[in-house]
Parts: structure tokens; sequence; C-alpha cells
């Protein structure tokens, strides 16, 4: 039976020390332009000194209309080389792979954010968005492949897609958000192809030692299982791709559509040939036997969320003790700052429900 510390090789860049990776997590820390904050910095620098094999930055946006939140990292621009070029260079000297996840909103960028109508694949009412026109999704399909070559020259060893959580990428995946009538619209090979497109230019133009993964939503966001299903058993045959990071919300869970109820939605993929590339998943993996279940169901690695901002150093305590009791939720936002989240982040996890101990009272 594989063990949680066991390395991982991957077919392109640097074998993972351990089948630990962080998670990409909203955290809100950076500046208002995209560049690197020193508490970002020390939010993920700290996680690969703690023992993660692989440390991935959160969604950094490859375009400036394409900023999803406040403090979001960015990827769009020369400015932001400085700041990933420190990152990158302080995450592989503490012996984790460095890895830039690549973001786009969509039509879920705040027109408070951004000054104008968010992008989509096609008009969306809800949200107020426009449709991107062809030359804008050509456009964008070339802004992710220059983010992936900006990374690159920053020193990451890495990039991976986000292509779930309804961004730009599973919007052009949904069937009921994705109303296009051109070459990126209608059949499921279509609204695939922005994401293959990425793909074969990323692989292109940068190196081969050069990982490249995608992160993809089962469900939810107008996606289909069934749909997802097809797009992850074609880009395993492809081989293209060095992981596939699944984002299950509960790794344990059953699907939503009743007609795949019975057993687990990670099943659906871990059943699927994979060749070399590597499967991944997060969802509430927070105890040691969460991960091994996870190892156990059919995945290569899991990803650490939650687990990672309770505790900075989630690896090495399995590795000194292989049952170790993560610390009980909620948690004081002392101990948040203590795990090197900066006051942003710490805020935005007071709004996660149940996560943060409300402060006591004093007595009167």
């Amino acid at each position: 039976m594989t063990d949680l510390l066991d390395p991982l090789p991957l077919a392109h860049g640097p074998a993972l020390k351990n089948r630990l990776a962080l998670a990409p997590l909203t955290n809100l820390q950076s500046h208002a332009d995209g560049t690197l904050s020193d508490d970002e910095f020390n939010w993920l620098t700290l996680r690969a000194q703690g023992g993660f094999a692989l440390t991935m930055t959160c969604a950094a946006h490859v375009q400036r209309l394409g900023q999803g939140f406040p403090g979001q990292l960015g990827v769009f621009g020369d400015e932001h080389l400085p700041g990933l070029t420190r990152l990158a260079a302080r995450i592989r000297e503490l012996g984790s792979v460095a890895v830039a996840q690549l973001h786009h909103a969509g039509m879920r960028s705040p027109r408070e954010l951004i000054g104008e109508a968010p992008l989509c694949p096609s008009d969306n009412e809800e949200f107020g968005a426009r449709a991107l026109s062809l030359a804008e999704v050509e456009a964008l399909r070339d802004d992710f492949i220059a983010a992936a070559v900006r990374a690159e020259r920053a020193g990451f060893q890495g990039v991976e897609l986000h292509g779930a959580h309804g961004y730009v990428l599973a919007q052009f995946l949904s069937p009921e958000v994705n109303k296009r009538t051109d070459r990126y619209g209608g059949s499921l090979e279509n609204r695939a192809r922005i994401v293959h497109e990425i793909i074969d230019g990323v692989r292109a133009r940068t190196g081969a030692d050069f990982s490249l993964g995608l992160r993809l939503s089962p469900e939810r966001f107008g996606l289909k299982l069934a749909e997802i299903v097809e797009v992850a058993r074609g880009v395993l045959a492809d081989g293209k791709i060095d992981y596939l990071d699944l984002s299950l919300w509960d790794y344990a869970k059953e699907p939503m559509e009743a007609e795949f109820q019975g057993r687990t939605l990670m099943s659906y993929f871990a059943e699927l040939p994979r060749g070399a590339v590597r499967l991944g998943c997060a969802g509430k993996v927070m105890t040691p036997a969460d991960a091994r279940a996870c190892l156990e169901r059919g995945m290569d690695y899991v990803l650490l969320g939650r687990a990672a901002i309770l505790h900075h150093d989630w690896p090495r305590k399995l590795a000194a003790d292989p049952d170790f009791t993560p610390i009980p939720i909620p948690v004081s936002a002392e101990h948040l700052r203590a795990e090197g989240l900066g006051p942003a982040f710490v805020k935005y996890m007071q709004t996660w429900k149940g996560f943060v101990a409300e402060p006591e009272t004093a007595l009167a």
C-alpha cells in the first residue's frame, strides 16, 4: 500500500517528495495591483517549510479583467515578476515544488473590482456579464499561455490551470452557461476546446522539465458529472498534463445527480485509465486517516486546504506521528496568526462558519 510519505514522480519536472500538496486557497492578502505581499509570501513559504511536497499559489489572474476577489495575486504583467520570483525561489529553497495556479474569474469578476462588466463565454443576465468575442476568447487562451511562460521565467516549476469552481474555464465547460455557437460552444468537444488549446500552448512554450496540472470540479456551477468525467478521460488519455486535481468539496461524498448516486463521486474518476498522469483530490481531507483513505480509493496524492490552514507543518506532524490529531475547530484568531495567516486572511476565515472562535466578551 502506498504511504503518504512516499515520493511521487511526475512526467515533467521534479518528483514530489511525498503525497501531500497545499491546495490553492483564496487568502485576499496580496496588493491591489496583484503584486505579492509579505503576508502572502509568508503564508505560502511557511507551508513549504512545513513539509508539503507541492506548494501552490491561490488563483493568480491572467488578465486584469479576470480578477475574482480583492487582494488576489496577479500573473498578467511583468510588474508581477519580482514578487513571483522571490516566492518561487524561497519555495524551492525549502524543498517544495513551486506551482502557480492560473485563473480568470470570468462572469464571477465583481464589477466593482474590475470597473466594467465581467466577461463570460455568453451574455449572462444573473452576473451582468457580456459575451467574449471570438478574438477575445483567443486572447484569453493566449493570456493563460503567456502567464505560464511568465511563471516559468519567475522560477516556478509548474502551473495548474484553474478549470473549477465556476470560473471562466468551467464556464466554457458548462452547457448552462456557455451558449456560444462558434467553435467554442455547443458540443462538449467545442466547450472543452479552450482547455485543450491552453494545455497544448503551455506545453509548446515551456520547457520539458515544467509540470502542468488541471483542476476540475465534477458538479455544481452548471456542470454535468458525465461530461466532466469525459473531459477527465480525455486529458488523462492525452498524457499532456502531469496531474489532475479534483475539487470534490468532500472526498467521501456521493454525486449530487440522482442517477449517479450509490457510490462516491471520487470513484468515477479513480477508475479512469490515467497512464503517467497523477490523480489527486481535495475536499474535507483533515486527518491522516482521511488522507490515507483517498490513496486507498485510488488517488495518487491529496491536496490539503483547511487542514493546512490549521497546521502549516501538517506533513511534518504526520511524519512524527502517523495518527496525529489535528486541532479541532473553531480555533482562535491567535492560532491562525501563529500559523502564518496575515490580518486579511484571518478576517476572511472569520466569514467561514464555525472555523474561527468568537472572541470572548470581557466580563463587566
